[in-house]
This record gives C-alpha cells, structure tokens and sequence, in this order.
C-alpha cells in the first residue's frame, strides 16, 4: 500500500465558527465521497486557513463527522498578495492502492480556480 496525498481547498462564507466548520465538513465530505475513502486509510490531515479565518480550527470539523482517531494539524496559509481570501485548504495522506493519476483532489466555492491559478 502507498501513502498518497489528496489535496483540496473551499472558502468560508465569514470568519465565523459555523462558516468554517460548515466549509470544511462539506470539502472533506466530498474529497471522501470522490476519493471513496475510509476514515481508517486516513494516516493524517494538514490543513491551512489564510490569516482572516480565525474563529474556528477546521480540524474541529473533521472530529465532529467522525475523525477522532485521525492525526490533524491547523496552520496559517503563507500570506501572499492577492491571495483567495476566507480559504480553507486541506492536505489528507491516505493509504490506498490507487495510482496517483485516479487521486481526485477538490475543490469548491471560490477555491475553485486555484488549482489553474496563473503564476506571475
């Protein structure tokens, strides 16, 4: 079996604790639901938030639907200018059979045009 990382990235509608935990329980539903992952294949999660989301860690997400055995970590994003504002990015290493070209990474809301975003 192979560790592979699925990364993804959605952005909070505030800087509220609802905002965060609804963005983030909603990007790790649907990279699980793309991925067809089990919890137990999950060996850890990162994620980041630029510095305007402060309310809330999103890890405590990930615990509410379930994860409570699973290792997570919060961080602040780089700041970068013209950075997506209110974004949530997540980095899950799971354990998994599949090749790295069938990993699905997701993204949503204005996070959407990340993946594609033109380097300067």
């Amino acid at each position: 079996m192979t560790v592979r990382g699925v990364r993804g990235a959605t952005t909070a509608d505030d800087n509220s604790r609802s905002a965060i935990l609804n963005a983030t329980s909603e990007l790790l539903e649907e990279i699980v639901d793309r991925n067809d992952i089990e919890v137990d294949d999950i060996a850890s999660v990162l994620f980041t938030t630029t510095a305007d989301l402060n309310a809330e860690f999103p890890a405590a997400a990930a615990r509410e639907i379930g994860w409570g055995n699973v290792a997570l970590m919060c961080s602040h994003e780089m700041s970068v200018p013209n950075a997506q504002n209110r974004c949530i990015r997540v980095m899950l290493l799971i354990n998994t059979e599949k090749s790295a070209k069938d990993i699905k990474n997701v993204y949503l809301k204005d996070a959407i045009g990340l993946r594609d975003r033109p380097s300067n």
